[in-house]
């Protein structure tokens, strides 16, 4: 039922008014100020879009960022806010709203979706002031610069982390950003790019990481694994000590990638993380590549890297660089479509355009910088491996053997108030698992590899017909396995795994998942 025409009057004069006090230029809906669309482990699991489609807003203020955010209708709304100026702990304080979670002297992206935040004008630079993401998907940040973010030793502390994500974080795509510090972490300063407790379907593109003792983590601890499918590519890491990045488990692809001194370890594969490697160029560093500070190993699949005025150290216990002649320990395949520039050429295009204010100018896969196109379509190229068939034929009845779900783990990106992950896996047809939308995903996982041909998606009584398109994901390394519509049995090529995804990228009602059924065949 709309609302009376003077409480939606009302509604909107207080929207205004809160605008005009906080420095918010309100404007015509429009598609996104973003520019191009997003690429990498972003443009997966149903991709990322920010706050395409929605309200535009200009904001000179940390606190019209957060009164942009609060004014929405609700914390879903899709906006656009333009950012332009400098945000500093004197702009920045807490505004309160239906739509929001913010706080004082920090940008928060808290319990939030379908936003994008991007540098206009003369550029936007947040000045030791971090930029939050938390319990919130869809994010687009585009074209800023994040500088000097302290964790401790001064009064402006906020964290640490120039951009930092926790807690069920989905689909965030950072592009163009400049991320410096001015030393490390006796300094005062911490992460530059973190990610933590089950943050999946990042990417991290065109930027710059500089004069950090940390460029980045994936993992707060050797047991905390449950981040993953993170993209790394056209960035510059610059004077970096270590963790560019560190990645605890997951699965990561880093590509065109410059390092340019890294002080004592790049990429720090530990804990059974997997990272694709290619046609990087690093260049006057120590332990670009490797498992460091542990004994907890992690692996990595190398291809068309250039290692110029590299130095290895020795082998130790807890020590295990991939170099000097570095080789791949495992294989990694990646799910979407992508194209690599010459190594060679990397150190030139990455200079021409990453970091914020180069004009958003990406790499045409061929060395020569351009604009980007309004939705790209990059194609995959003769290194990049052949994705598994994305259409199998279901078969027309259930498999038969032992459901190799029952007694297994369960996860997933979101729950609906009173459902539970387990509940597709408890062979009670009574129970069942929904997303807290229309799509999201559900996984069954196994502490050691389980082969599996067959899965079989019951649906709860009531609910047929509700799941619309889906995919199944090889959990440990985000392959898409299959595609389809509908519930009922699907084929997957024979897999060994530890854990199998089950995604639905449409439904036609509240999906209702009574059980997630996995076999061998």
């Amino acid at each position: 039922m709309r609302r009376p025409v003077a409480l939606r009057l009302h509604a909107a004069l207080a929207t205004l008014a809160l605008a005009a006090a906080t420095g918010v230029v309100l404007a015509i809906p429009q598609a996104s100020a973003a520019t191009g669309g997003a690429t990498g482990y972003a443009s997966q699991n149903g991709g990322t879009t920010g706050g395409a489609g929605g309200q535009t807003v200009r904001a000179t203020t940390g606190t019209a960022i957060h009164a942009a955010l609060c004014a929405r209708a609700s914390s879903s709304t899709p906006i656009t806010i333009e950012v332009e100026g400098t945000i500093n702990h004197a702009n920045t304080t807490k505004v309160s709203g239906s739509s929001c979670n913010t706080a004082a002297g920090v940008i928060e992206l808290k319990q939030i979706s379908n936003v994008t935040l991007v540098g206009v004008g003369s550029g936007a630079v947040f000045d030791q002031l971090g930029i939050h993401i938390r319990e919130s998907s869809n994010i687009i940040i585009q074209n800023v610069t994040v500088r000097n973010v302290k964790k401790s030793g001064s009064p402006l502390s906020n964290g640490g982390d120039a951009i930092g994500m926790e807690s069920d974080v989905r689909n965030v795509w950072v592009d163009h950003t400049t991320l410096e510090a001015s030393g490390g972490e006796a300094e005062g300063y911490d992460g530059l790019f973190d990610m933590k407790d089950n943050t999946q379907y990042v990417t991290l593109s065109y930027s710059i990481l500089r004069n950090s003792g940390r460029g980045g983590l994936v993992g707060s601890s050797e047991t905390e694994l449950s981040n993953s499918f993170i993209t790394y590519h056209h960035n510059l890491y610059e004077n970096i000590d270590s963790r560019a990045p560190l990645l605890r488990g997951g699965t990561a692809h880093m590509y065109n990638n410059h390092y340019l001194r890294i002080n004592e370890s790049g990429i720090n594969s530990r804990a059974g993380a997997h990272a694709r490697v290619d046609n990087n160029y690093f260049e006057d560093s120590k332990d670009v590549l490797g498992t460091f500070y542990t004994d907890a190993a992690g692996y990595w699949q190398v291809g068309g890297n250039i290692f110029d005025n590299v130095t290895w150290s020795a082998r130790s216990t807890e020590n295990n660089p991939a170099g000097p002649n570095p080789q791949s320990n495992t294989t990694v395949t990646i799910p979407y479509a992508h194209t690599l520039d010459s190594a060679a050429c990397v150190p030139d295009v990455v200079g021409r355009t990453a970091g914020a204010g180069k004009g958003l100018l990406v790499s045409n896969g061929s060395c020569s910088p351009q604009s980007p196109s309004p939705s790209p379509t990059p194609t995959a190229t003769s290194t990049s491996p052949t994705p598994a068939p994305t259409t199998p034929t279901p078969g027309p009845t259930a498999p038969s053997g032992t459901n190799l779900s029952i007694g297994a783990g369960a996860d997933g990106s979101s729950k609906a108030d009173g459902t539970s992950y387990g509940n597709v896996r408890d062979g009670d047809l009574g129970t069942y698992w929904s997303p807290a939308g229309s799509t999201g995903s559900v996984s069954v996982k196994w502490g050691s590899a389980t082969t599996v041909s067959a899965i079989t998606i019951r649906e709860a009584a009531g609910s047929a017909g509700s799941i619309g398109s889906w995919r199944v994901l090889n959990g440990d390394t985000g392959a898409v396995l299959a595609s389809g519509s509908g519930a009922g049995a699907i084929a997957v090529p024979r897999t060994a795994l530890k854990k199998i995804t089950f995604e639905i990228v449409g439904s036609t009602g509240t999906p209702r998942v009574a059980e997630f059924e996995t076999y061998a065949g």
